[in-house]
């Protein structure tokens, strides 16, 4: 049996830094801290306290996995950025997995809805016929039209928490072209334009 590719996953999408390696024997390792602000001040020593535990130096990873949103446009930048950046300086393959999809990853089997509270009386929803295969695009909508969406007996997931050991076995065997590392917002950023310091220009 072909062994995977040692893949690190990367999530900082919710108010929850994880990480999780992929080893090359199939076994996953998570590491995980509950925090909603600092993830780039402790990420770089989280996995290195991952890898060692698990025999790994970065010159092991074969491949590089980071959850693409929605999700917090801070924690998004951060994750990307780290996954990007290691990606590169060791010419690795970057996969940019989807948040929604990494979510319905967590179901053993059978169809799943994600449902995510996205505030301001909205949600976002995503259809999937199985764990990992998408039935619908992501959506933004009004909060009780996505509820009307749920079909009965489906596994309905509201959690933000990915299982990150499913989200990474999955990577380890995904198509990296599939999954490009760009971020997902589907709500259009709030960036408004600075122009309160401008000078009119005269005519």
């Amino acid at each position: 049996m072909t062994k995977p590719p040692i893949t690190l996953a990367i999530d900082t999408a919710a108010p929850r830094l994880q990480l999780a390696v992929l080893r090359a024997d199939g076994a996953t390792d998570v590491s995980v801290d509950d925090i909603a602000t600092g993830h780039a001040e402790i990420l770089f020593d989280r996995l290195a306290v991952l890898l060692a535990r698990n025999g790994l130096g970065h010159a092991d990873v074969e491949r590089i996995a980071v959850t693409t949103g929605p999700g917090s446009f801070t924690g998004l930048r951060i994750g990307l950025s780290a996954a990007r950046g290691l990606g590169l300086a060791r010419k690795l393959p970057v996969l940019g997995i989807p948040s929604l999809l990494s979510l319905s990853l967590g179901v053993a089997s059978g169809p799943v809805t994600v449902l995510l509270d996205a505030r301001r009386g909205e949600a976002y929803f995503q259809a999937f016929s199985a764990p990992g295969v998408a039935e619908t695009e992501p959506m933004l909508l009004p909060l009780e039209e996505a509820r009307g969406r749920v079909v009965p007996g489906v596994t309905l997931i509201e959690s933000p928490f990915v299982d990150l050991a499913a989200m990474v076995r999955f990577a380890g065997s995904a198509d990296p072209l599939l999954y490009p590392p760009h971020a997902a917002y589907i709500r259009d950023a709030d960036a408004k334009p600075q122009d309160a310091a401008k000078i009119p220009r005269r005519v």
